[in-house]
C-alpha cells in the first residue's frame, strides 16, 4: 500500500477572501504566504499559514459563490477541526475568541473519552473546531 504522509493542505471556499482573510489572521492567528488573483474564470485564492506547526489553508472565491450559505449536512465538509495542545490552551483560545467578539460552544467533552472541543464558526459559517486533548 502506497503511503499518505499527511495532509498538505486545506482548501475551503469563501464568498469573499476579502473578508475571510482578515478574519483567519486576526482570529486564529494565520498569515498570508501567497495569492492568486482572478484567473480566467474568476477564481480567486489566497495561501494561508497557521501559527505553531503550520498548517496550510486555501481560501478560493469562486464567482458563483456570493450568496451561498455553507451547510453542513449537504455533501462536502462537515467540519474543519484544528488540535491544540492541551485544555489550559484551549481555554486561552475562548478568551481569544472572546476578544474578537467570535461567538463560540462552552468547552465541552467529545464523546470519544479524553477529548475537550470548542466549535465556531468563520464568517461563511463554515464550521471549525478547536480540538484538545484533557489533561
Amino acid at each position: 500500500m502506497p503511503t499518505l504522509s499527511g495532509v498538505h493542505h486545506i482548501a475551503l471556499t469563501v464568498t469573499d477572501v476579502d473578508r475571510s482573510v482578515p478574519w483567519y489572521e486576526r482570529v486564529l492567528g494565520f498569515s498570508v504566504v501567497g495569492t492568486q488573483e482572478e484567473d480566467a474564470l474568476g477564481v480567486r485564492k489566497v495561501f494561508l499559514r497557521g501559527p505553531g506547526d503550520g498548517f496550510a489553508l486555501t481560501l478560493i472565491q469562486h464567482p458563483y459563490a456570493a450568496g451561498s450559505v455553507f451547510d453542513e449536512k449537504k455533501p462536502g465538509l462537515d467540519h474543519l477541526s484544528f488540535s491544540v495542545p492541551d485544555g489550559a490552551c484551549l481555554t486561552e483560545w475562548t478568551d481569544r475568541l472572546e476578544e474578537h467578539g467570535v461567538m463560540f460552544s462552552p468547552i465541552a467533552e467529545e464523546q470519544s473519552a479524553g477529548k475537550a472541543v470548542v466549535a465556531l464558526r468563520d464568517p461563511d459559517g463554515i464550521q471549525l473546531v478547536l480540538w484538545a486533548e484533557k489533561p
